[in-house]
């Protein structure tokens, strides 16, 4: 693209000015207007084709791949011209994910083949951001001309969520739970996985005792056990649009994925294999099952892959298919939410069979809007609507939370404040009994 510059302009009304005057007041003289206006349009002509270089520039940004939620890195624009070096200027397009911090673009530092310009951005919200494209231009030789190309670019930056108040609290829990240095728990009696024998004190159930190597030393031997690790744990998250409304400024899904990775960090420390499943109208995550504290950053990288979505969760495809993905036994905990039974029907009917052969936990959020609406005290009859509407929306949750345990789930409904603490203590408990 080429278009004046503005000292283009100037020079054509220095010039057609004067020349307008002359023709009034000489009209024999009118072709010295018309010449300087073929001599104008002339350099034009000769500053666009000189300063054209398309085919020989090429440009490049830098930037990190990943930053956490509300922090700050600078991209780095790089363009380089064949030949004769020029100034020249850049913009950067990106998604409202980021926020310029000093604007999106500026002139370029002259280097010995092309120019560099760093700006300063701030991530805004969790997902993957994009820079899609970048504006260059650069002015002809005389400086009248400007010339313009607008490059594609496919750089992304990872936006993920903040863990560092997440990974605080899941050392907390624990140091409380005794879940020393990310190995599990040893306890006598507890667990059905070996650990060693020791003498047997009065107290100890019969079933304890190993006779054939007490008969060996001469003398009772019991067994202890201790909580078997390698437990399969799939982190379910709906992403469909009730997930995607704001809890005190904050979408769901948000919290979810937050508590989710409270989660995963203590289930990769005590030894148990994590997984990432995220749905709305379909699957739209899903990450293998790994293991070990070093790959608590692929799953954190896989969380930010979570888009935010306006369609309605069909629950029924997505647990089939997580079903279908499932070769074991394994914890399913799913964060979602619903609002009447009759939009929970579908999943009802997939939990029971989900069920049948693992362990399905349902984390939900209490809805604060609606407790305070019912527990408002009336002072107009409006408000008296407000109150019985909300009340009657939150015992139909109860109704669902209810048949939801009588299918075998367990179910927890917590604040947006407690909700990673609560599951990290009910995962801690349900793997304490056994149940995993």
């Amino acid at each position: 693209m080429i278009y004046p510059s503005g000292r283009a302009i100037w020079a054509a009304a220095a010039g057609a000015i004067p020349a307008f005057l002359v023709a009034l007041a000489l009209p024999s003289l009118w072709y010295l207007g018309l010449l300087w206006i073929c001599l104008l349009l002339a350099f034009l002509a000769v500053d666009a084709a000189a300063g054209r270089g398309r085919a020989s520039l090429s440009a490049s940004l830098d930037a990190p791949p990943q930053i956490g939620v509300g922090g700050r890195f600078n991209l780095q624009i790089a363009a380089r011209f064949a030949g004769r070096p020029r100034a020249l200027q850049a913009r950067v397009g990106h998604d409202t994910r980021l926020a310029p911090l000093a604007g999106s673009g500026g002139a370029l530092a002259p280097t010995k083949d092309g120019g560099t310009l760093d700006l300063q951005f701030e991530a805004l919200r969790r997902g993957i951001a994009s820079f899609d494209r970048l504006w260059l231009r650069w002015r002809g030789p005389f400086g009248l001309v400007w010339n313009q190309v607008v490059l594609p670019m496919d750089k992304k930056v990872a936006v993920l969520p903040d863990v560092s108040s997440a990974r605080d609290e899941a050392i907390t829990l624990l140091q409380r739970s005794a879940l020393a240095d990310g190995h599990a728990q040893r306890r006598a009696g507890q667990g059905r996985e070996f650990e060693s024998l020791k003498d047997y004190q009065p107290g100890m159930g019969r079933r304890m005792i190993d006779w054939k190597r007490s008969a060996r030393h001469g003398k009772l031997l019991a067994r202890e056990f201790r909580i078997e690790e390698n437990n399969n744990i799939v982190l379910a998250i709906d992403s469909g649009r009730l997930m995607c409304e704001p809890v005190d400024g904050v979408p769901k899904v948000d919290r979810a994925v937050t508590a989710a990775l409270l989660s995963a960090f203590i289930a990769l420390k005590g030894g148990d294999m994590v997984s990432l499943f995220s749905f709305d109208a379909r699957p739209r995550v899903t990450s293998g099952a790994v293991r070990g504290s070093a790959s608590f950053a692929m799953i954190q990288k896989r969380a930010a892959e979570i888009d935010y979505s306006s369609e309605e969760t069909n629950f029924t495809l997505a647990l089939t298919t997580l079903s279908a993905k499932l070769d074991r036994r394994s914890l399913v905990i799913v964060f979602t939410d619903f609002v009447d039974p009759i939009s929970a029907e579908l999943m009802l009917r997939t939990v029971g069979r989900l069920t049948e052969r693992h362990l399905v936990l349902f984390m939900m959020m209490k809805d604060v809007e609606l407790e305070t609406l019912a527990d408002m005290p009336p002072i107009a009859p409006e408000d008296v609507a407000r109150a019985v509407t909300a009340g009657s929306l939150l015992r139909e949750r109860q109704v669902v939370s209810g048949r939801l345990r009588l299918l075998g789930a367990h179910v927890i409904e917590a604040s947006h404040q407690r909700l990673g603490s609560a599951l990290v203590e009910r995962y801690l408990q349900l793997k304490q009994e056994d149940l995993l």
